[in-house]
């Protein structure tokens, strides 16, 4: 299938054609989709963390307590 072929399929189309695979295949699928979202959930947290980081070290953030942060938000 190509990549244009891909674009125009639906949603609705999509699950049809994971049903139609053996049961094996769709086990298979499902463990290949769980990876994939984990990694990219991986990679969004250290993309975060290392923005965080970079915040920091502009001196961006500040530290304190809820108390402090309660402060800056009263009139």
């Amino acid at each position: 299938m190509s990549i244009s072929n891909r674009q125009n399929i639906t949603f609705q189309e999509a699950i049809e054609i994971i049903e139609s695979l053996p049961e094996h295949q769709q086990e298979y699928l499902i463990d290949i989709i769980r990876h994939r979202l984990t990694e990219q959930k991986r990679q969004q947290l250290a993309s975060n963390i290392k923005e965080a980081r970079a915040e920091y070290a502009r001196g961006e953030i500040k530290k304190g307590t809820v108390a402090d942060l309660m402060k800056e938000f009263s009139p």
